[in-house]
C-alpha cells in the first residue's frame, strides 16, 4: 500500500527536506507532525484501524532516511537534534526510525543511538514506547549477537517501563518473526522477567510466551510447566496467561499444568467438566 502521492512528496522536500538541508530542525520537526496526518488520511478507511498511527511513522521514516541518504546530510545530527523538540509524541518515533536505518546500516552505529532507545523506552507516552519497541526489530534482527547485551541490561532494570520495553521488543510478531524458528534467543533474555512482579512488564512476557506459543507449543509446555514449578507467584500468572493459544487445542493439558479446573481467558471460559479424555 502506498499511501505517498506525487502531491505530498513535494510537499515533504518543501516542508521538511528544504528546512533540514539549512539546519532549521525546529520547523522541520514541527512540519512533521503534518505529514504524518497526511499520510494518515491517505489511508483507505477499511485500512486504517489495522495499519493506523505507526505504520505512518514508519514509512515517513524510511522515506526520510531515502532522500536523507540520497542528500549525504548527517542523519544522526538531524536525528538526535529533532528529537529533543518533541511537540507531538510521534516525532521521536520518526526519529527513532532513522536512527534505526542508521544503526542498521552500519553496526559501528549501535552504541552511538542505543541511549536514545532506552530514553524512548521510558518515555510518558506509551505510544512513542511502543514505536521504540517497533522500530528496535529490525536492529535485533541484524544484530543479534551484539543487542543481546543491552537487551540483558535492560531486562534487569528498576524502571519497569524498561523491562516492558525488552519483551515487547521480543514479541514474535511483524518483524520478530523468526524468534518463531529461533526461541533461544530470546527466551534466556525473557527469563530475566520470569519473576515480575510489576503488572506492566508481566502482561507483556505472558503475551510474548503466548505469541511464542503458536510455533513451538511443545517447547511452550515446558516453559509452563517450570513456570509453574518455581512455586512463584508472579511466575504462575505468566504461565497462566502464557496458554492463552495453547488451551484452544488441549484444554485438559493445560488445565493440568496449571492445576485448575477452568481456565478463563476474557469471554472464553474452558471446564474440566466439559472435556472427557478419550
Amino acid at each position: 500500500m502506498n499511501i505517498f502521492t506525487d502531491q505530498l512528496e513535494k510537499k515533504i522536500h518543501k516542508i521538511v527536506i528544504n528546512p533540514i538541508i539549512e539546519k532549521e530542525y525546529g520547523i522541520a520537526a514541527n512540519a512533521i507532525s503534518i505529514i504524518l496526518d497526511d499520510l494518515y488520511a491517505n489511508i483507505p478507511d477499511e485500512k486504517r484501524i489495522s495499519y493506523g498511527r505507526y505504520y505512518t511513522i514508519k514509512v515517513l521514516a524510511q522515506n526520510l532516511y531515502e532522500k536523507l541518504s540520497e542528500l549525504q546530510l548527517p542523519i544522526f545530527e538531524i536525528s538526535t537534534t529533532m528529537i529533543e523538540k518533541p511537540k507531538d509524541f510521534r516525532l521521536p518515533g520518526v526519529c527513532l526510525g532513522l536512527l534505526s536505518h542508521y544503526g542498521y546500516e552500519d553496526e559501528k552505529h549501535l552504541h552511538e543511538i542505543m541511549h536514545l532507545f532506552k530514553e524512548a523506552a521510558v518515555h510518558d507516552h506509551w505510544e512513542a514506547r511502543e514505536n521504540a519497541a517497533g522500530f528496535f526489530h529490525k536492529l535485533i534482527k541484524k544484530y543479534k549477537q551484539q543487542m543481546k547485551p543491552y537487551m540483558e541490561e535492560f531486562a534487569q532494570s528498576s524502571d519497569p517501563k524498561l523491562r516492558r520495553f525488552v519483551s515487547e521488543s521480543l514479541r514474535p510478531i511483524a518483524e520478530n518473526r523468526w524468534l518463531q524458528k529461533q526461541p533461544e534467543f530470546s527466551l534466556p533474555i525473557l527469563k530475566y522477567l520470569f519473576k515480575e512482579s510489576s503488572a506492566y512488564p508481566r502482561t507483556s512476557v505472558g503475551n510474548n510466551l503466548s505469541d511464542l506459543a503458536r510455533g513451538n507449543p511443545d517447547l511452550m509446555y515446558h516453559v509452563v510447566q517450570d513456570l509453574v514449578d518455581s512455586g512463584d507467584k508472579n511466575s504462575y500468572w505468566i504461565a497462566y496467561r502464557a496458554c492463552r493459544n495453547l488451551v484452544k487445542k488441549e484444554p485438559l493439558k493445560v488445565m493440568d499444568i496449571l492445576q485448575v479446573d477452568e481456565y478463563k481467558y476474557k469471554q472464553r471460559l474452558y471446564k474440566r467438566s466439559d472435556y472427557q479424555r478419550s
